[in-house]
């Protein structure tokens, strides 16, 4: 029995992979800030459980507490497989760096970054405690290696979480286990993190116009077909190479 742990699943990308895995006969367990009863009844559809837990992910110990109750549940005879995919992610402040607030700095990294970090430490722990493979899945941004006008915040998250990635992978390696690491690259979706994108003025982020005419040209794809790659990748966890950089643009 194959279960993932996905952090986001309210709407976008994050629903679009709970609801790809379930009709694939994975147990998804969600975490996000409200809830989604689509998933609830596409989970009946298809015979397998869908869980929810309430968490703002900008709040450490919110994170810690429930990472906490979802990893103890991993201690099942039935579970041979975990996916624990990062998900969740703000773009948010966008703006030039000196327009920053130390409270929307500390959220954001808190989402992006430290929620991941915390969330990864605590199901690796319990992994290896119950012997479980786990894939540990981080979704991350093209913005990570390059510098993006207006983005110095979610540049240097994505970035941060690249890296540790690799580390984590790394360590597992050589600890001599079964869990893998992966990178996944959505590239450019039609999600609200866009909408939030071509509302922002040009004098915060200069990009604008070019994620304004993505939309009228019809360049962004669907999170179902974004999802579908990702899913492939993990029904065939044996090719999955450790601390790979997985992106979209490689396949579609």
């Amino acid at each position: 029995m194959k279960y993932a742990i996905i952090t986001g699943t309210s709407k976008g990308l994050g629903a679009s992979i709970a609801a790809l895995l379930m009709k694939r006969g994975v147990h998804v367990i969600g975490v996000s800030r409200s809830k989604n009863t689509k998933l609830e009844n596409l989970a009946i559809e298809n015979s397998v459980s869908y869980q929810h837990y309430t968490c703002d992910l900008s709040r450490v110990e919110k994170v810690e507490r429930v990472f906490s109750i979802i990893a103890n549940q991993c201690n099942r005879p039935e579970i041979t497989d975990i996916y624990l995919i990062h998900n969740a992610g703000t773009v948010n402040p966008i703006n030039t760096a000196d327009q920053y607030t130390s409270e929307a700095i500390t959220a954001h990294v808190n989402v992006n970054l430290i929620a991941p970090m915390v969330a990864s430490s605590i199901v690796l722990k319990k992994s290896k405690k119950f012997n479980l493979p786990l894939i540990n899945v981080y979704v991350t941004s093209g913005a990570a290696d390059r510098s993006v006008y207006g983005w110095s915040a979610y540049s240097a998250t994505k970035a941060g979480i690249n890296r540790f990635a690799k580390t984590v992978a790394l360590e597992q390696s050589q600890l001599d286990n079964d869990n893998k690491v992966m990178i996944f690259d959505p590239s450019i979706m039609n999600t609200e993190m866009q909408q939030e994108i071509r509302s922002t003025s040009k004098d915060a982020f200069q990009d604008v116009n070019q994620f304004q005419q993505y939309k009228k040209d019809n360049k962004l794809r669907s999170t179902d077909t974004v999802a579908q790659v990702l899913i492939n990748i993990l029904m065939e966890s044996n090719k999955i190479e450790n601390g790979g950089y997985y992106s979209v643009k490689d396949v579609l």
